[in-house]
């Protein structure tokens, strides 16, 4: 399995050191427009493999073109928000429109085939960009994978029972349109109405949004970006496509609703393999499937942002 990263900076570094741990894979490559870059982080990757007594092979590249024969390529490419930048993830399709599209041009020509998992922000709108510039079968945003992580982390704490024992999601959009999917929370097997009533306890709601949608800003203005907690979502998702587990995750798929002119890709809990097909779209509450809809709109305004500033029809 021959798994790429394409743009090794705050995030991409993390991802492609996470993935250097995966076994199924025994191919890595590392790609970035920096100068050496490329060529340095890949030294420290097998240096890292040699402790790991991985034997993989490692490559780098500089031009996004040279990369071939991957089957799975993770693009984290582009700029990311910054300390002091009071800023939405929105607002980057101002600078990464051209990046996403420039990529998705010169890239699938020499990697037939491949799966394509889109980070860079705004996620939704790129990935919606990638596809259509494209035209790949299988690209998908890594969506609000990591807001559930972060949900199911929150939701633990508060609560103080193991984070094992608790599953649900968060679907729509990676941003201000996240929705937190409480219709599908499980705590050690209970709704978390009948959870509450057993062990006569109340959820905040409102301050574990404000946590979900929060949290990456106070971790941007501490240490600069988020790095941990992404690469551990983006092996989630690698590893369901690439060993088929079907595991159920919520990311970015793409959806066409009356309501959106185009499909786009927006989060919704699905299962996750070679494959994508089945979802829990219509388990949801009337309410959540609103809101999802809703950040289909949101999206599919950005999308059209980014094709505007590319002169796409």
């Amino acid at each position: 399995m021959h798994v790429a990263v394409i743009g090794t900076g705050r995030v991409g570094r993390p991802t492609a050191y996470t993935l250097l741990h995966e076994y199924y894979i025994d191919e890595l490559s590392v790609v970035d427009i920096k100068p050496g870059l490329a060529e340095a982080f890949a030294e420290e990757l097998k240096h890292a493999a040699a402790s790991l007594r991985r034997d993989i092979e490692i490559n780098a590249y500089e031009r996004d073109e040279d990369l071939s024969g991957a089957d799975i390529i993770i693009i984290c490419a582009g700029y990311p928000r910054r300390p002091g930048e009071k800023i939405s993830r929105r607002e980057l399709v101002y600078r990464n429109s051209e990046i996403i599209k420039f990529i998705a041009e010169v890239v699938p020509p020499r990697n037939p085939n491949a799966k394509y998992i889109i980070v860079t922000n705004p996620v939704d709108a790129m990935a919606t960009l990638f596809k259509r510039v494209s035209r790949e079968k299988f690209v998908i945003s890594t969506g609000t994978h990591l807001e559930t992580l972060r949900f199911k982390a929150k939701l633990s704490e508060i609560l103080d029972t193991p984070v094992h024992a608790i599953s649900g999601f968060v679907g729509g959009e990676h941003g201000e349109n996240a929705v937190i999917l409480w219709s599908t929370v499980r705590i050690n097997g209970l709704t978390l109405d009948e959870y509450e009533n057993e062990h006569k306890v109340r959820v905040d709601k409102k301050l574990i949004e404000q946590y979900v949608k929060g949290v990456s800003r106070k971790i941007i203005e501490a240490i600069g970006g988020t790095e941990y907690g992404p690469a551990s979502a983006f092996r989630d998702i690698v590893r369901s496509i690439a060993v088929n587990t079907d595991t159920i995750l919520s990311i970015g798929i793409p959806v066409k609703f009356n309501e959106v002119p185009e499909e786009v890709h927006v989060s919704i809990p699905v299962k996750v393999g070679e494959a994508i097909e089945y979802t829990l779209y219509n388990t949801l509450t009337q309410n959540e499937r609103r809101g999802i809809i809703e950040a289909a709109k949101a999206i599919y305004s950005t999308y059209r942002k980014a094709c505007s500033l590319l002169g796409i029809d």
